[in-house]
């Protein structure tokens, strides 16, 4: 995981002119709501990424949450269709920064990054995991 540019800098309204922020993914966390007895429940899936995924700070809009502590953000995450953004509420970013003072820098500590996906998609994401990992077992 890493940031490139100031995440203060990213406001509660989506703005294009902030496409130099950059937050690199090294994880994802896939939610699906499944039935479990009576309840439905939350399962999820955390998936290592080989390759980290970048979200540009113009897919961004802040959330307004007065109970965060100095350094957590919460932010709504835009899918770029063409040239329009189009929120995307199955998705979620929540990530927490550093300032070290000694090296003027915001250093990203924790990034949590949730996509809502259906029952279906979980069950074919977590048998392509459990392949993966078993490939990796042989070798």
């Amino acid at each position: 995981m890493r940031l490139k540019g100031n995440i203060q800098d990213i406001k509660a309204k989506r703005d294009s002119n902030n496409k130099g922020i950059e937050i690199h993914l090294d994880k994802i966390e896939y939610i699906t709501q499944k039935k479990d007895g009576k309840y439905y429940q939350p399962f999820d899936l955390v998936v290592d990424l080989a390759e980290p995924v970048v979200i540009t700070g113009d897919c961004l809009a802040r959330i307004p949450n007065k109970h965060l502590e100095e350094g957590e953000y919460e932010f709504e995450v835009y899918d770029k269709e063409g040239e329009e953004y189009v929120l995307n509420p199955d998705k979620e970013l929540a990530l927490t920064v550093t300032y070290d003072f000694d090296a003027d820098l915001n250093i990203l500590t924790e990034v949590y990054y949730t996509v809502t996906i259906s029952n279906e998609e979980f069950k074919l994401l977590k048998a392509e995991q459990n392949k993966a990992r078993k490939s990796k077992g042989k070798k």
